[in-house]
C-alpha cells in the first residue's frame, strides 16, 4: 500500500511542477524569439519529453525542462530556415541562459570558462571542419544527412568530425 501512495504521491509532485512551470516556460520561449503557438507547443512536448526523468530532484528537472526546451525551440528556428533555404549553422548560444540553480556560483563561473575554451577551440577549427561538426554536434544533422547538405561522402563527413574530436581533446588536455 506504501508503494501505491509513493507512486500516486510522485505523480501529484510531478503534476504539481508541470502545472508551475508550463506558464514560465513558455515566457521563456517567447523571451527567445517563438511566437506564442510555438512556444505553448514547444513547452507542452518538453514537458512531454521530461515525464521520463520524473524521479528527479526538482532542481534536476528544472534544468533539464529548460535545455529540453532550449534544444526544441532550436529545432523550430532550424526547420524553419530550412524551409527558407538558410544556412543551418549558428553557434552563438551565448544569448541563451538556462536557469540551472543546483550549481554555485563558483561552480558555474567554471561551467562558463569552460564552455568558452570549447567555443574557443570549435571557432579556431578550419571552417569546412567547423561547419560539419557543427551541423552534427548542435544542429543535430546525421553523418548522411550533413554529406547531402555539403554535398561530400558520408566518408569526408566521417573524417572531419574525426578530425575536430581529435583537436578538441588536444587542446582540452593541455589546459
Amino acid at each position: 500500500m506504501d508503494v501505491a501512495n509513493d507512486i500516486v504521491a510522485g505523480k501529484d509532485a510531478f503534476s504539481r511542477f508541470f502545472s508551475e512551470q508550463f506558464p514560465a516556460l513558455v515566457r521563456y520561449l517567447r523571451s527567445h524569439g517563438a511566437s506564442d503557438e510555438d512556444a505553448q507547443d514547444i513547452a507542452q512536448e518538453s514537458l512531454f519529453k521530461l515525464t521520463r526523468y520524473r524521479e528527479q530532484p526538482e532542481n534536476v528537472l528544472r534544468f533539464l525542462l529548460y535545455r529540453i526546451a532550449t534544444n526544441g525551440l532550436r529545432d523550430a528556428h532550424r526547420s524553419m530556415m530550412a524551409a527558407k533555404g538558410a544556412n543551418l549553422v549558428n553557434f552563438d548560444a551565448s544569448n541563451i541562459d538556462i536557469p540551472c540553480e543546483s550549481l554555485q556560483p563558483e561552480e558555474r563561473a567554471e561551467h562558463h570558462q569552460e564552455l568558452a575554451r570549447i567555443r574557443d577551440i570549435i571557432n579556431r577549427l578550419p571552417q569546412r571542419r567547423r561547419e560539419i561538426y557543427l551541423l552534427n554536434r548542435i544542429d543535430g544533422m546525421s553523418y548522411t544527412e550533413i554529406a547531402k547538405h555539403c554535398d561530400i561522402s558520408v566518408k569526408a563527413v566521417e573524417k572531419h568530425i574525426g578530425k575536430a574530436l581529435s583537436t578538441l581533446r588536444k587542446e582540452l588536455a593541455h589546459t
